[in-house]
Formats: C-alpha cells, sequence, structure tokens
C-alpha cells in the first residue's frame, strides 16, 4: 500500500487558480492523498471553488507562510507532506510520484521539484525561473535552496524541523540552512515539475531580463502549451443579453445565429441566455440555450449595462454552485462572426496577463471628439494624417458585443472596462456590422447574402 501523501495548499483569493491547480492535483498517477487547503479569509470564490473538489478547508485569519504550512501538517494524517502553490499547476500526471520517490533516501530532509514559466509570466520572474530550475537532479549538501511553490517531506523530518511560525517570508530558505546545517541533504527534482505564473524575485533590471529570456528560450525551445491545457480542462460560460424579442434576418433569428456561434466553440460548455420574455426564452431552448430563469424588467431599462445583466445571471448560477472559469459575453446584433473567433479570444486570454479580451475593428480614418459645438481630432501620433503604414500605433474600435471573455471575479467585481484590458482585431468587415431592431431590410438582406458568399 502506498504511503498516504498530505497535500498542503495554501491560498488567497486564487479563484483564477484553484480549479486549475486541483484538477491537475486529482488527476495524478499516485493516487493515496489527502488535499488540505489552508485559505487566509479569501473575499473571492476560491473557497467554493476548492469545495468542488474532495478537500480539507482551514481558515486563517493572519498570514505567516511558515505557520499556514505548520497549521495544515498538524491537520494531516499523511507520513509524506507535500506543499503546493495554488497558482502551481503540475505540468503532468507523474509530477507527485517523481516528487515523493526519494524522500525515503538516508539523510534527505526534503525535495523541491522544478518551475517553468507560462507564456505570460513576465520577463523578469521567467528569466529567473528558467535558470534557477535547471533540468539536473541536485542532492544538495552545502546548498541550502529549498522552494515551497512545489515541495515535499517527510512528517518526522518535519517533527523534528517546524517551519518558522513568525517570518513573514522565505520560510523555505531558512529550513533549508537549518536542515543543511544538521548535515541532512535536500534534492531537487527536476521531473517532478509545475507551472509557476509568477517567479521567485520581483525586481531587478527588466530590459536586461528581457534579452536573458530571448536567448534562454531560443536555446531551450520554450513554448508552453499550458494555455490550450487549462481551456480544455476549464468550464467557460456563454452569456447573451437580450430584452425583448429577437429580429428575423433572413429565415432566422439574429439569436440564433449568435446561438450557433457559441455552439461552434471547442470551449463553451453551457449557454445562457439573459431574457425578460418568455416567447424569447422558450426560443433560446428549442435553440439549444438555457434560460434558468427569466432577468428582472429593472435590468432591462435602457440605461442598464450588458455587464449589470451578466453578474446579475453569474450571482444567480453561483448560488447553485455551478461556477465557471472564464465568461464569454455575446450580443444578437453580431451575427456575423467568423467560426473560430471565440475560441481564438480564449486562448488569447489564457496566454496573457490580460484580465479580459474585447474583439476590436481597426480605424484608419481620423477620429474625432466632439463636445458642444466643438470638434477635436484624437491624435495617436504628430502626424495623424500619415499614411497607416508608416505609424507605430493604431485606433481600434471595440466591438465588445461581438465577443468580450474575462473572468467571473472581473465581472464580479463591476470593473470589465477598468480591468487589464487585450484586444482581438477582427480583419473581416462584415463581421463588424451589427443589425439592429430598426434595421433596413434590404441593406441587412444584402450584408446576409456577402456573408453567405463568403462563408461558402
Amino acid at each position: 500500500m502506498n504511503k498516504l501523501v498530505s497535500i498542503i495548499i495554501r491560498t488567497k483569493n486564487e479563484e483564477r487558480w484553484i480549479s486549475a491547480c486541483l484538477r491537475a492535483v486529482f488527476g495524478q498517477t499516485y493516487n493515496n492523498i489527502e488535499v488540505i487547503i489552508v485559505d487566509n479569509k479569501s473575499s473571492d470564490r476560491t473557497v467554493c471553488r476548492a469545495k468542488e473538489f474532495s478537500v480539507k478547508i482551514i481558515s486563517i485569519e493572519r498570514f505567516f507562510p511558515g505557520k499556514a504550512i505548520n497549521d495544515g501538517v498538524l491537520a494531516s494524517s499523511g507520513e509524506y507532506i507535500v506543499c503546493l502553490s495554488a497558482h502551481c499547476i503540475p505540468v503532468n500526471e507523474f509530477w507527485l510520484e517523481n516528487l515523493i520517490k526519494d524522500l525515503d533516501m538516508d539523510n534527505v530532509a526534503g525535495v523541491y521539484g522544478r518551475q517553468e514559466p507560462l507564456s505570460f509570466t513576465s520577463d523578469v520572474d521567467k528569466r529567473d525561473l528558467m535558470t534557477v530550475f535547471g533540468l539536473d537532479k541536485k542532492i544538495q549538501v552545502k546548498d541550502s535552496f529549498f522552494h515551497n511553490a512545489n515541495s515535499a517531506f517527510r512528517k518526522d523530518v518535519w517533527e523534528k524541523y517546524p517551519f518558522d511560525n513568525e517570518l513573514s517570508n522565505i520560510e523555505d530558505r531558512v529550513w533549508g540552512r537549518q536542515v543543511i546545517n544538521d548535515a541532512m541533504n535536500i534534492v531537487y527534482e527536476p521531473s517532478a515539475s509545475v507551472y509557476h505564473w509568477h517567479g521567485i524575485n520581483q525586481d531587478l533590471n527588466p530590459e536586461r531580463a528581457k534579452n536573458v529570456v530571448k536567448i534562454l528560450e531560443s536555446l531551450d525551445n520554450c513554448n508552453s502549451s499550458i494555455g490550450k491545457d487549462l481551456l480544455d480542462a476549464s468550464k467557460v460560460v456563454a452569456i447573451i443579453p437580450l430584452r425583448g424579442k429577437s429580429e428575423m434576418l433572413g429565415d432566422k433569428t439574429l439569436l440564433e445565429y449568435t446561438i450557433n456561434s457559441a455552439k461552434e466553440s471547442k470551449y463553451i460548455h453551457r449557454i445562457i441566455v439573459a431574457t425578460d420574455d418568455e416567447e424569447s426564452a422558450e426560443l433560446a431552448k428549442k435553440l439549444g440555450a438555457d434560460v434558468p430563469f427569466l432577468r428582472p424588467k429593472s435590468l432591462s431599462e435602457d440605461y442598464v449595462d450588458k455587464f449589470d445583466v451578466a453578474n446579475y445571471i453569474l450571482e444567480k448560477i453561483e448560488t447553485e454552485n455551478n461556477h465557471y472559469d472564464y465568461v464569454v459575453l455575446l450580443e444578437e446584433i453580431y451575427p456575423f462572426r467568423e467560426k473560430d473567433v471565440i475560441d481564438k479570444m480564449l486562448k488569447y486570454l489564457v496566454s496573457t496577463r490580460n484580465d479580459t479580451i474585447v474583439a476590436a475593428a481597426a480605424e484608419r480614418r481620423g477620429i474625432w471628439l466632439q463636445q458642444d459645438k466643438e470638434a477635436k481630432l484624437l491624435e495617436m501620433e504628430n502626424d495623424s494624417f500619415a499614411p497607416s503604414s508608416l505609424k507605430k500605433s493604431k485606433a481600434l474600435i471595440s466591438l465588445i458585443g461581438l465577443c468580450c471573455v474575462t473572468h467571473p471575479d472581473v465581472v464580479r467585481s463591476k470593473s470589465v472596462l477598468n480591468s487589464k484590458i487585450g484586444l482581438f482585431e477582427i480583419n473581416n468587415p462584415l463581421s463588424t456590422i451589427t443589425v439592429l431592431k430598426d434595421a433596413d431590410k434590404n441593406f441587412s438582406s444584402l450584408i446576409l447574402n456577402a456573408w453567405n458568399l463568403s462563408q461558402s
């Protein structure tokens, strides 16, 4: 019988990462485990998401890294203890068995594993992770480096060498020095690897770091697939706000075009139409979408923001323990989406450090801002009338209703447009056209014919 491994994960507002982390943990080949979450008063949905898995949760009021680990060990039953950061994701299913295989070697105090950067990790952190966590296994006799983002030790070793309860950071390095000074060894095991979005240092020269990273990436052919892996294992909900009834375009309603676009996505698990109209609700259900409830009339006024509607939907479904990793917002007024645009935008979101990705179209003509009777040219560069091919910057017009992908916590905080935003450029001019309720039917038919021809 394999020995029980107690995996301790310290959390503080880790909603975006905890599900991916736990999915990887519970997908390990070594499965005689217990998972203990030591949570420091998370104000987001970290604990709710963690409860979707078989975990034990401990709450702490004040955070000291060593004490949080000690509290987790005291609540554990395993002979082996593993520490894993909530924003670290094991690279493969062999991570755990590789991390603990050397724990019973003579004189080994602990083992720590490799940490690999993500594509959107900062250059400084990427450089540090790539240089510190190499590919050669090491048995450290004098070197006291140890890192609790991805580490393991036996409980009997911890009983002799608990972590310092009062240190505000580097409790792992202090522990490493203590065991090395007592003539014990530390093992670095590169085959026990995790993806870690930030590094071990957060300063130094960013320009120098950028140059070092370019060289290292060219040598290592570094190209993490974690973005795709994250999406494959994530839950994505699409929300389509709709007031009243959907208009016809050709032989379909505008709603049908948008629902069909969402259904073409590889990653969307659920499509919710947020409507205030019973007839529209029935139509949405026939088209394969969910309408778990009608939205209140107060959220259908002209002044109500679409993100307020999305927030209302999220709050309602989350009370039923339906939690999602990503939110896709779509409006029916954009019926001409290209097939893969939603999935491309989701991939773009998980491969960058942005909170939100918004569809946008380039505007190469001059943009004027008018206030009262005065008009002012919005100047992107000194010479706004220079040929667009010579300009270093360009103006883009947001097309939020075409597609906006973001995180639930951003929607909940009502800060979508104040978050860190990336723009996904839409190059098909037909996709940028909106079809409104008072649109000219002949013009709409011409556009529809052009769209059908472009897709055939």
